[in-house]
């Protein structure tokens, strides 16, 4: 099947392609098709008045269709359905255990461990699994941001990013740690949390031995260990850099004051981000804890050394 994804830039085409079905695209890749109807909270649009009803049970916490198995609901009942899925096991990874709710999203997963890349972005050749990431990443190159926040007008390049920087508002975590009983905004960073108790690292290597519990780390160790991928560089000092993240974080260092000043100590710091991080030093809460001998630990890169070390007495 030939996927014609249409980026955000310069009003460019570029053709792909996959075996993925039309449920691979999970942005609005074609301008061309009218959705005149508006969700008031996020700003997605819909092409009918239907779709657009369903998509409010998200916002309205109309999810009338319950799990017999688990405590998630949902708002439709093919929903429920597909998740039921997922307790049957009709979709498992045969590499990691993982069960998902269809053959496609089973098929998507998979890539994760073979590293195939099908959709490539023709701006910067950056390769991704989905073509709606390829969406997405385009408009790094457009610097569009069509997802605004009514409330403090931050503008986001992707609904999901919307939708949970909502929470930022609302105070809403409901996502909690069975280990530790941390809370989280989104269920994926739950997923990433628990990694740490528990030492699953789903992301293996291709080319060596070696696993990851991160999809990024895994891209950062192709391309240093392996040269699979593509160096981001600094244009002001040329510095190369793995993962667009770091990068833009590094940019913040040229001709940026260290505005953020810690209130019990000195420190000074580039971003909101670093003061917070830092800030766990002056608090006795230990919230990382060892999945193997349940020591506590106040930082998440002290918890990961010593994980390292716990797991090869065993």
């Amino acid at each position: 099947m030939i996927l014609k994804l249409y980026c955000a830039y310069a009003g460019s085409s570029s053709e792909v392609k996959s075996e993925a079905d039309i449920s691979d695209i999970t942005e609005h890749p074609r301008d061309d098709i009218p959705r005149p109807y508006l969700c008031a909270v996020c700003h997605k649009r819909f092409k009918s008045r239907t779709g657009l009803n369903m998509h409010n049970k998200k916002h309205t916490g109309q999810n009338v269709y319950s799990c017999t198995q688990c405590d998630k609901r949902f708002s439709s009942q093919s929903g429920l359905h597909s998740h039921m899925n997922i307790h049957a096991g009709k979709y498992k990874c045969t590499e990691c255990g993982k069960c998902c709710t269809t053959r496609h999203n089973l098929a998507v997963h998979r890539r994760s461990h073979s590293g195939e890349k099908p959709f490539e972005c023709t701006v910067c050749s950056k390769r991704f699994t989905r073509s709606g990431h390829v969406v997405v990443h385009s408009r790094i190159h457009s610097g569009e941001k069509p997802y605004k926040c009514h409330r403090c007008e931050k503008a986001f390049s992707e609904s999901s990013a919307l939708y949970t920087h909502m929470r930022v508002h609302t105070g809403d975590k409901p996502y909690d740690c069975p280990y530790c009983g941390k809370l989280f905004k989104a269920n994926s960073h739950l997923k990433r949390h628990v990694r740490i108790h528990t030492g699953v690292k789903p992301y293996s290597c291709r080319h060596c031995s070696q696993r990851f519990t991160r999809l990024n780390r895994l891209n950062r160790h192709l391309l240093k260990s392996h040269n699979e991928g593509t160096w981001l560089t600094c244009n002001i000092c040329q510095k190369k850099f793995c993962m667009n993240d770091d990068l833009k974080k590094h940019f913040l260092r040229h001709g940026a004051i260290k505005s953020y000043v810690c209130s019990q100590c000195p420190k000074c710091f580039y971003t909101v981000q670093e003061l917070k991080r830092h800030q766990v030093v002056h608090s006795d809460y230990k919230q990382f804890c060892c999945g193997l001998c349940s020591k506590d630990f106040k930082l998440k890169r002290y918890v990961v050394w010593h994980y390292k070390k716990c797991s090869a007495k065993v």
